[in-house]
């Protein structure tokens, strides 16, 4: 099940990705993946809230509680695929539908000095990202979180994520999009030290969640928002889709070598060293996207 859960976000991310920076005019596009990427929070923060409104009007302890909430959620995914077929047009150009993408043109991609640029940035920066669930394990290690409130660390990052994605996206319009992802791969930085440092109590839980979701509201759609003008119209889809393969592989990566270094070092030890590596991120990457090489 989850094979096929991510399988189709792998899928559909690309894809979708691509479909906005063709949809919307370049100098808007950070806007653009800010409204969405906001709307997408909105959905990942309504969702548990629904599924528990489900749960509480069939009854929890009923066997088939959770057969209500799956059927539930299969019937508001059919709607959002019955809305795609009906009002959303592909924005393929003529010479791309009259070019079908090969192999050969793909991988000319990479011949690019501004492709080959954002894909060590975003190999770079998915290995400053240790993921989710261990900012939330460390969270609940250091605060003792009961397991029946940890689902709601998650609420509270996408609550601060879908309130600042429309702001940053619009802000990276103005100001840049690059200095709003190194702005965000700072706010992470924080993340990091604050798990490692004195504050505790609520305070802990609302600064590092309000920051964590900060971190995504100013990389995630922003990110795809710089590479988009740098891919050609044609292979716009095939060069997201390197972009967001390489940050995935990059991710796994960093996860791995911080699990390790939580069962070597401990976890303190190993959360300081994720933030000295998202220091090394932003500096890498400012120096591989700076402005100054014609990539703002």
């Amino acid at each position: 099940m989850i094979t096929l859960d991510r399988t189709g976000k792998g899928l559909r991310t690309a894809p979708r990705d691509a479909l906005i920076t063709l949809s919307a005019p370049e100098p808007l596009l950070g806007r653009a993946f800010g409204v969405h990427r906001a709307m997408d929070s909105m959905g990942a923060f309504a969702g548990p809230l629904v599924a528990l409104a489900v749960l509480a009007a069939v009854g929890a302890a009923d066997p088939e509680a959770f057969d209500a909430v799956f059927v539930v959620s299969f019937c508001i995914a059919a709607i959002g695929v019955l809305l795609l077929v009906l009002f959303v047009r592909d924005r393929r150009t003529p010479k791309a539908a009259a070019n079908p993408v090969s192999p050969r043109a793909a991988a000319a991609l990479l011949r690019g000095s501004g492709v080959r640029r954002l894909l060590v940035a975003a190999c770079v920066l998915g290995l400053a990202t240790v993921g989710d669930g261990f900012v939330y394990l460390l969270l609940q290690h250091r605060e003792d979180v009961a397991t029946g409130w940890f689902p709601l660390l998650a609420v509270g990052t996408n609550l601060s994520y879908l309130l600042l994605a429309a702001p940053l996206g619009a802000l990276a319009d103005r100001v840049g999009r690059l200095p709003v992802v190194l702005g965000g791969y700072g706010a992470l930085a924080l993340v990091y030290l604050l798990l490692a440092g004195p504050v505790s109590g609520w305070p802990l839980f609302a600064l590092a969640l309000a920051l964590y979701g900060a971190f995504y509201a100013a990389t995630d759609g922003v990110l795809m928002a710089l590479a988009g003008p740098l891919l050609p119209e044609s292979l716009r889809t095939t060069g997201i889709s390197l972009v967001q393969t390489a940050q995935a592989l990059s991710y796994f990566a960093s996860s791995v070598l911080f699990g390790l270094a939580w069962q070597f070092w401990g976890p303190d030890r190993a959360i300081v060293v994720a933030a000295g590596g998202a220091v090394v991120a932003i500096a890498v990457t400012f120096a591989v996207l700076s402005p100054r090489k014609g990539t703002a």
